[in-house]
């Protein structure tokens, strides 16, 4: 895949480039995770900044936070690239009192770009989705639901697949920890005693529960499951995961910047493309055992 796309990227450039621009990334980033494959709601493509501006470095993030921003300012990198949009409705004045507005001032000041691909990571191939499902393992994969653009197969939000070998409950259990890396997860239904096909979507997946049970699937993980939908399942018999919006998402960033890297190297570009090191979980865990264990921990903010 990778050499494919290394190809691809040196037969459509023509002369290398040393310092890309804001557009150059663009470009990037549109044959990455195409702009098109975007929900009509969507907020993506960039959206602080000027596309003519000479790039001097590149962080990627799953979300705008002002501790990104300063990691950027840090670093000397000009272009912040994120899953999660900025300016996700339209602003009717910019107030620069809340977080958004001084996030704009900051970045604006300091002449930062910032560009934001969402649900077009998600549709993608290799996207949120599809890295969440190599990481579980699963084979012949296919969408949930297959997106509207005919011409891009194998695209559209969430994804459904089969293991390789069924998997006991705490076989299955041992992956998702290790994959999502957090310490809990919530559980709607009873897992079955043999997962072996399984249905997914990373982030806020709650409106695809049915497929995932229409598409057979023994388990759905996804992120931000209503209760309707929760006791739903308890009452179809149908077993779903809710691994947090963060963590089911997470995956995605650094072979986001893996795949940067290599478009960077193809083009020649003298420029470094980073993953923040400062963002984590905006979720820390607390229960009575780790109250009494941790009480500190309530106080820090950082999961124990």
């Amino acid at each position: 895949m990778y050499l494919f796309f290394i190809v691809f990227l040196l037969g459509s450039i023509g002369k290398p480039e040393m310092t890309p621009r804001i557009k150059n990334i663009l470009s990037t980033l549109d044959h990455i995770a195409p702009f098109r494959l975007a929900e009509p709601w969507d907020n993506c493509g960039l959206l602080v900044g000027n596309p003519e501006l000479d790039v001097t470095g590149v962080l990627v993030a799953l979300d705008p936070t002002s501790r990104v921003l300063d990691e950027a300012i840090t670093l000397g990198a000009n272009t912040i690239v994120t899953h999660h949009p900025l300016i996700f409705h339209p602003l009717s004045a910019i107030n620069t009192a809340t977080p958004t507005g001084r996030f704009l001032e900051k970045a604006l000041t300091h002449g930062i770009a910032v560009i934001a691909c969402h649900t077009n990571l998600d549709s993608a191939r290799q996207g949120v989705n599809d890295i969440l499902a190599e990481a579980l393992g699963l084979i012949e994969v296919e969408p949930l639901r297959a997106s509207a653009d005919g011409t891009l197969p194998g695209t559209g939000l969430g994804r459904i697949g089969n293991l390789q070998e069924g998997l006991s409950p705490d076989q299955f259990m041992e992956r998702v920890f290790r994959i999502l890396a957090v310490p809990a997860v919530q559980i709607a239904g009873l897992l079955p005693d043999r997962i072996a096909r399984v249905a997914l979507c990373g982030g806020s997946g709650s409106d695809f529960a049915e497929s995932a049970l229409a598409g057979g699937a023994d388990v759905y993980l996804s992120a931000e499951i209503k209760h309707s939908t929760a006791r739903w399942a308890m009452e179809c018999g149908f077993c779903i995961i809710d691994g947090t919006h963060y963590a089911t998402e997470q995956p995605v960033v650094s072979n986001l910047v893996a795949r940067l890297r290599l478009a960077a190297e193809a083009r020649t570009w003298d420029i470094r493309i980073r993953q923040t090191q400062t963002e984590s979980h905006p979720f820390v865990i607390h229960n009575e055992y780790l109250y009494r264990k941790h009480p500190n921990h309530l106080k820090t903010g950082e999961q124990p």
